[in-house]
């Protein structure tokens, strides 16, 4: 969801197109976060295991609830055509960052999961055995992290960043003149204009210069 409006290829499509992709796949990432937390609680309750004494749970716990506090906001405010320009403008930072924000939270969750359930789970060999169980889960994590760095870098590129929309310039009607022209007839306009006024003042001076001169010979002839 993160990077759907990073693949050049999806460039082309609409964005109203690409911000229901966008919301559509956050919504089935948010039930399927749901389910696996109901998953967990029923499965602790029935194991009689202690809910929500991990770091592991507090911090998965809070990721899923700011996960659908983004959801939602970003519902109302990208979706839905209600909110004006300006607030969209200044919540597409916020938006980002704490989208970015989550989805590393929720790494990082992730792989205090895994290593919790190993250092739980295997005994008989035990997690520093280094069993292939272990082997496959570290292998797994690993992964986890490179696909989680290659996900920021891709979002924080500027080249990845999808370029404006072309419908977004201003279109002119048809038959009227190409954009600078009527400002570059004007501009040309009244440069002539003001050649014009200069030949003419300069040809006023003159005939009065020459007015002067010929009354200064009068007077002294």
């Amino acid at each position: 969801a993160i990077i759907v409006y990073r693949l050049p290829w999806t460039w082309k499509c609409s964005k109203l197109l690409m911000k229901c992709i966008h919301a559509g796949l956050n919504t089935i990432a948010m039930i399927l976060a749901i389910v696996s937390m109901v998953a967990a609680f029923d499965f602790h309750n029935a194991s009689n295991i202690p809910n929500m004494y991990s770091l592991h749970s507090w911090i998965g716990l809070t990721a899923v609830i700011f996960y659908c506090l983004q959801l939602f906001s970003g519902f109302a405010v990208f979706l839905l055509p209600f909110a004006p320009v300006r607030l969209r403008a200044a919540l597409k930072p916020i938006h980002v960052y704490s989208g970015l924000t989550i989805f590393a939270t929720v790494i990082a969750t992730a792989l205090m999961g895994i290593t919790e359930k190993l250092i739980f789970g295997l005994e008989n060999p035990s997690y520093s055995a280094s069993p292939p169980e272990a082997t496959l889960v570290n292998s797994l994590g690993l992964l986890l992290v490179v696909f989680g760095s290659l996900i920021l870098w891709m979002a924080s590129r500027p080249h990845w960043k999808r370029p404006p929309e072309e419908n977004a310039k201003i279109l002119r009607p048809i038959g009227a003149a190409p954009e600078g022209t009527e400002v570059e007839s004007t501009m040309t306009n009244s440069s002539n204009a003001d050649k014009s006024d200069l030949r003419s003042n300069t040809e006023e001076a003159r005939k009065q210069n020459i007015k002067f001169d010929e009354a200064g010979q009068r007077s002294t002839m």
